[in-house]
């Protein structure tokens, strides 16, 4: 039997506070937004969370796997259904919706739009769980949910949940070598379980620890990030990257955002320093296309940042999404209209586009703003919006 089934935890045990998900339950009736949508790496606990709660609470759990339901119809079959009917057993039930992430936007049109008008009238308490949940087709279920996180976990965390499941089992384990496991993990418990009971077999020796192989996975961002700027192993810190399905440019940005919230003083100049090193190399590819210099993008970026603290933070993280591009879409969306406005003037002069914004727009706006009896022949002229003029006039 998996250990992972074997010592599933009660609510108390869960490493995370779960006092939230208990009042959700507990005061249902009174909720205006029917769905909880738990988020957070893969191993985080957010489905043994949902388990325990229906446990503690006596409830029926309905469990729903999103990679089964294809489309619009099976959705309103399958969790539609569930949402109707009385328990079968008359206690009252909870709703599961899990591995969320299996939907793709093409293959399952209009399967999220169904869910998310199903919880709007749902009777009974619904959980939704998925490891990234700030895709955009998510949209309309973040809306009508409330957004619980559940971050990765620390390896102090995991060491003594470790602890407990090899004493239970009799397994003689050397304390550092836990300690290692832990840190492999990434944040992932579930993932550690099960390495635990794999070494467990062949003797839980560190010879065995070295032969561990590599379970095939794909990472989220929040797990690479613990094992970047949690460690300071190259090795963990380098594997890192290879397993997370991101564009290396992603992800300079996340550790760019989250870098000051973890390194100080000379630790975090270092980190800077390497992460600067990274953006070099990935000009030099632009540049020239030399995509040899990968190896030192990738090395930099996890390694380099990882060995440039002494020691590693204890205290807890809350790891956020990157603001850089958020803030570059806003300041392309302001400066919009202006790029039309200098576009349609350089056809009009014959000059680039560069040329009007320099030197005719600042020009030509102060004719806008005073409503020169002018500013109407040029807007003609130049076969400007109704907007584009509104902002000329600003």
């Amino acid at each position: 039997m998996l250990w992972t089934q074997k010592y599933k935890p009660i609510l108390a045990e869960i490493p995370h506070d779960t006092k939230q998900l208990q009042d959700f339950v507990a005061n249902f009736k009174k909720q205006k937004k029917k769905a909880l949508f738990l988020h957070g790496p893969a191993g985080s606990g957010k489905t043994s969370a949902v388990y325990a709660l229906a446990k503690q609470f006596g409830l029926e759990l309905v469990e729903v796997n999103a990679s089964d339901f294809r489309s619009a119809d099976e959705i309103n079959a399958k969790v539609g259904m569930a949402l109707k009917q009385m328990s079968l057993f008359a206690t009252g039930k909870i709703i599961l919706v899990d591995e969320l992430d299996g939907l793709s936007g093409k293959e399952d049109r209009g399967g999220v739009g169904a869910l998310a008008d199903l919880i709007v009238g749902a009777k009974f308490p619904v959980f939704l769980v998925a490891n990234d949940p700030w895709d955009s087709k998510f949209s309309s279920l973040r809306s009508k949910s409330v957004m619980v996180e559940f971050p990765a976990l620390s390896m102090t965390a995991m060491v003594p949940l470790l602890q407990k499941i090899l004493a239970a089992e009799k397994v003689q384990a050397d304390a550092e070598l836990v300690k290692s496991l832990a840190r492999r993990s990434g944040g992932d418990l579930r993932g550690a379980i099960i390495d635990a009971q794999t070494l467990a077999v062949a003797g839980f020796s560190a010879k065995g620890f070295e032969g561990l192989s590599e379970r095939e996975k794909s990472e989220s961002i929040m797990q690479v990030l613990v094992r970047i700027l949690k460690s300071t192993d190259p090795k963990i810190a380098l594997d890192a990257l290879d397993a997370v399905d991101e564009d290396l440019n992603e992800c300079m940005l996340w550790i760019d955002e989250n870098l000051p919230k973890e390194y100080v003083g000379a630790d975090l100049a270092r980190a800077y320093d390497a992460l600067s090193r990274a953006d070099v190399f990935q000009g030099r590819i632009r540049k020239w296309q030399y995509w040899r210099y990968l190896v030192y993008v990738s090395a930099l970026m996890s390694a380099g940042v990882a060995v440039a603290k002494d020691k590693k933070s204890a205290a807890f993280v809350q790891y956020q999404r990157t603001q850089r591009i958020l803030k570059l879409w806003m300041a392309k969306q302001k400066y919009a209209k202006r790029t039309e406005i200098a576009q349609k003037l350089g056809r009009a002069t014959h000059c680039s586009k560069s040329k009007a914004l320099q030197g005719t727009l600042p020009l030509l706006a102060p004719l806008f703003k005073q409503k020169h009896a002018s500013a109407a022949v040029f807007a003609q002229e130049l076969k400007l919006e109704e907007e584009e003029v509104e902002w000329l006039q600003k």
